[in-house]
Parts: structure tokens; C-alpha cells; sequence
């Protein structure tokens, strides 16, 4: 039996009498002793409890124990201490022991089995909460002991996943945002199956006015849950649209992100050791003198009429000799008339070369250019002349050796002319 004083709990004056909320535990007292005794102590003490009373429990073809069965069952725990947890078991009303010599579990025992075996059997997954909820809201609906109560834990814990995932989005977090995804569809099954339950309660005429009303409380809140996921896609769009690509490598910041997410904390400590910089001391910044010197400069009159003088300054006289700037296209010209007279296949080391290293590179990537064929160049210019040469580029892997006019090697490939059907 649990025997516990309220009066040290309570506030002054108060019984617990004065308390309704304290009846129906007052009232299975027996029950919640039971289960106080099993889970008080060490560690070790509660684990072997529970593994003698599981084990017991899970024998259903010979549910009945000797006690020498159970020193072989249990071999590898300490005989003295199994005799301890065999007889707080007993002493509890866990386990009892028959005028026939045998062991066996009582019936608080075996509730207490199957619901370990239950909550155990989801711990392994995530969110093992809605899952362990569903379930017991299920086997109540089918023995028809569903209640307001058992409904509300169930809603409390839908509200409860729908405030994490909108603090997901709110966040702007990528990570979060991808947990929280991976954890919505994880529950989806268990959404499932509650909106199947559901469906059973609000679909029987006879159903009890409070047990529908947290019914469709429920139907609500799973389907804002419904709607989360699109928000989870909207987020996620923006993020992309934000992302940072470093150069061409195909690495952006999110990749770079999670591989310092994955770093332990030393390196972490390591990377930012000089990327940190000390500030300066304010004391440094200013001494008495200067910031005295400041504020009398700042009070004058002088500064203060100089501050509040809005006269637009003299007109100046513009330069209309001086040309506004053009861009220097005369290399591309060159180039493009040099183009022109190419009738034979031609490397495109020679092609390129001329002027230095500078030079060269800058043919070579209107060679690119012209090799795209790129449908927005200009029809007319120096620019659009130069993409109507009639000269196909070809690129090959590899590089060909140049060795002058400060080119160590260029792209393999050639430029030749065009046949006149290929547009």
C-alpha cells in the first residue's frame, strides 16, 4: 500500500479531501504502491526487478515456477540477490506464491508486464509517445472504456508536435527544418491510425458529448499537421533560393555547414582560433582630454552654424570636350578578322596565341563562346560580327603543348570551317 503524507505537500489548511483531483489516486493506492515499490531503489535494483517479473511474465505455455526453475532460469544473477527481489516482488503483491511450491504472477503483476512489454516496444522508435497514445486509445475503443481523459493526452500531444514544427520553420533553420520534416513522416502512420479512430468515434450515434467534442478537437489538430508539410516545402524553397554556391565547385554553404556540424568540438575550437579577434579596449579608445576636447568642438557656435547652413555649393562648369568612355574592342576585332581567314582545319594552340599569356586567354574564351553558339549576342557590333563567323570549335580532353609567348600548354581541339548546310 502506499503510504504517503499529503499534509507535507499541501498547503496550509488544505486536506486532501479538499482536492478532487486527488481521488482517483487516493483510490488505487494498492496499485500505485505496487508500482513504487518495483521502480524504488538503485538503478540495478529496479533493472533486475523488472528483468525477473518480464521474464516470469513471458512464459505463457508454463506460467507456474518452482523455485529451483527459477535459479536455473536466472543463473547469472546473484542467488542472494535473487531471493531479495523475489521476495519484495511478493511483498508487493507482484508476484505471489501458491500453497503448491509454484511462483506466479499476480494480476497487477501481469498488467504491469504487458504494459513495460508495450511502452518497450516503441521506445525503439521515434516519437514513441504517439505511437505507445494510439495504441491504448485503440484497445480502449475496442473494449469500449474510451474516455475524455485517454483523448486528451492524445491531443495535448498533437499540439505539442505542431508548436515544435512551427518553431522548425520559424527558425529558418535548414536542419531543423529537415528533422522536423523527417519526423512528421515518420508519424504518419500513427496520424493514420488516428484519424481512423476517429472516424469510428464520431461515426457512432451514441458516443458521449465530451468524447466527441475532443474527437474533433483532434480532427483539427491532425489536419494542421496535414498542412505542415507544404509549409515545410515553402521554407525549404526559400532557403534554396538564399544558398550560396562556392565558385564552381559544387559545394554550397549548407554542404559546408553540415560538415562543421559533424566536427567534433576541439576541431571546431581549432578552425576558429584565428578567425576570433580581440577588440580594443575601450580605454584605449579615448582619454579625458580628447573626448573634452570633442565636446567643445562640438558645442561651439561655429560648428553648429556650419552644420545648419543649407546653401547649395557654386555651379561648376562641366567638360564637354571629354568623351564618355567606350569599351576597347579592337583585340576582338582583330581577332575575329584573323577568324575569317582560317580555310583549313587549324589547332587551337596556334589559333590563340600572340601578345602573351593575357592575350591568349581572352581568345580562347570567345572560342568558348563561339562554341556555345549562344542565341542572345547581339546581331549587330563588333560582338554579334564576331558570332556570325562561319567557324565551328571543337574542345577535346586533354592538353597540347604550346612552350612560347608565355603559354605552357592550351585545350586540345581545333577550329575549322563551317560547312555551309550546318546553320
Amino acid at each position: 500500500m502506499l503510504d504517503a503524507d499529503l499534509s507535507e505537500v499541501l498547503a496550509a489548511g488544505v486536506s486532501a479531501d479538499d482536492v478532487p483531483e486527488l481521488a482517483s489516486l487516493l483510490h488505487a493506492r494498492g496499485v500505485l504502491g505496487s508500482f513504487v515499490s518495483l521502480f524504488r531503489g538503485s538503478d540495478a535494483e529496479v533493472l533486475m526487478r523488472l528483468l525477473v517479473l518480464r521474464e516470469i511474465g513471458h512464459e505463457a505455455e508454463a506460467p507456474r515456477w518452482t523455485p529451483d526453475g527459477l535459479r536455473q532460469r536466472f543463473a547469472y544473477l546473484d542467488p542472494v540477490k535473487l531471493e531479495t527481489v523475489l521476495k519484495r516482488l511478493r511483498e508487493h503483491a507482484l508476484l505471489q506464491f501458491g500453497d503448491d511450491g509454484h511462483y506466479r504472477l499476480s494480476d497487477l503483476g501481469r498488467n504491469a508486464v504487458v504494459a513495460l512489454s508495450a511502452l518497450l516496444q516503441f521506445a525503439a522508435e521515434e516519437d514513441a509517445e504517439l505511437g505507445f497514445l494510439t495504441a491504448q486509445l485503440a484497445g480502449l475503443e475496442a473494449t469500449g472504456s474510451m474516455t475524455p481523459q485517454a483523448l486528451g493526452h492524445l491531443l495535448g500531444k498533437l499540439n505539442d508536435l505542431t508548436l515544435h514544427f512551427e518553431d522548425a520553420i520559424a527558425s529558418g533553420s535548414e536542419f531543423r527544418i529537415v528533422d522536423a520534416r523527417r519526423r512528421l513522416a515518420a508519424n504518419g502512420r500513427w496520424l493514420d491510425r488516428g484519424t481512423g479512430l476517429l472516424n469510428r468515434l464520431l461515426a457512432d450515434p451514441e458516443v458521449d458529448f465530451e468524447i466527441a467534442r475532443v474527437a474533433q478537437r483532434i480532427g483539427l489538430a491532425q489536419s494542421r499537421l496535414a498542412r505542415v508539410d507544404a509549409a515545410f516545402q515553402r521554407a525549404l524553397n526559400k532557403i534554396e533560393s538564399q544558398r550560396v554556391t562556392l565558385g564552381a565547385s559544387g559545394i554550397s554553404s549548407s554542404d559546408v555547414s553540415a560538415w562543421l556540424r559533424g566536427l567534433p568540438t576541439d576541431q571546431l575550437a581549432a578552425l576558429a582560433g584565428g578567425a576570433a579577434v580581440v577588440p580594443p579596449s575601450p580605454a584605449l579608445l579615448a582619454g579625458g582630454h580628447e573626448l573634452l576636447d570633442r565636446a567643445e568642438l562640438v558645442l561651439s557656435d561655429d560648428v553648429r552654424r556650419a552644420e545648419a547652413d543649407l546653401t547649395l555649393p557654386p555651379p561648376d562648369a562641366a567638360d564637354v570636350g571629354a568623351a564618355p568612355e567606350v569599351e576597347d574592342l579592337r583585340l576582338l576585332e582583330h581577332f575575329t578578322d584573323r577568324l575569317r581567314a582560317i580555310d583549313a582545319a587549324a589547332p587551337l594552340g596556334p589559333t590563340v596565341a600572340g601578345g602573351g599569356f593575357g592575350a591568349a586567354s581572352y581568345r580562347l574564351s570567345l572560342l568558348a563562346l563561339l562554341a556555345d553558339g549562344s542565341e542572345a549576342s547581339p546581331a549587330e557590333g563588333p560582338i554579334g560580327a564576331f558570332m556570325q563567323v562561319p567557324l565551328a570549335v571543337r574542345f577535346e580532353t586533354g592538353l597540347e603543348t604550346v612552350g612560347h609567348d608565355e603559354i605552357e600548354a592550351v585545350s586540345r581541339g581545333d577550329v575549322r570551317p563551317r560547312p555551309s548546310a550546318e546553320p
